[in-house]
């Protein structure tokens, strides 16, 4: 019996040791494991990144120079108007107080309208968007105040 009892103390020691040493460099060796890929993962995503950054600004670098070239082969080739917005139009009689008798092309026209109406002032203070209509607008508009969206409507039905 005494060595029974020899023998379970000495396991039941051993059995309460072994766990403590077990679990305390558990424990020291988890926190370590886990601190040593979070400091590597760091620097793997800087480095990356800063790889990044300079291969997204190169292909800009490289776009930019092929723009410039586009820029100057652009002079080189004249584009051709559509020849819709070029067509000569004779204005009716009230828009021919505004913009002239002589046949003009829609774009034009509109320059002109515009220039007639910054030069009287006729665009409202507050909502830029809107034209106060003076007599000879009215004539065209056929009401007091219209939006620039819808003028060039209203001047085209004057031209033909």
């Amino acid at each position: 019996m005494a060595t029974a009892k020899k023998a379970a103390a000495k396991k039941a020691p051993a059995k309460k040791a072994a766990p403590a040493k077990k679990a305390a460099p558990a424990k020291k060796a988890a926190p370590a494991k886990k601190a040593a890929p979070a400091k590597k993962a760091a620097p793997a995503k800087k480095a990356p990144a800063k790889k990044a950054a300079p291969a997204k600004k190169a292909p800009a670098k490289k776009a930019a120079p092929a723009k410039k070239a586009a820029a100057k082969k652009a002079p080189a080739k004249k584009r051709t108007p559509n020849a819709a917005f070029m067509k000569a139009l004779t204005p009716s009689a009230a828009l021919a107080a505004i913009v002239g008798s002589n046949p003009l092309p829609r774009t034009e026209v509109t320059k002109k309208v515009w220039d007639y109406i910054k030069k009287n002032k006729l665009q409202d203070s507050v909502n830029k968007r809107m034209i106060n209509a003076d007599a000879k607008l009215k004539e065209i508009f056929k009401k007091a105040q219209a939006s620039m969206f819808e003028m060039t409507k209203l001047v085209n039905d004057h031209l033909k």
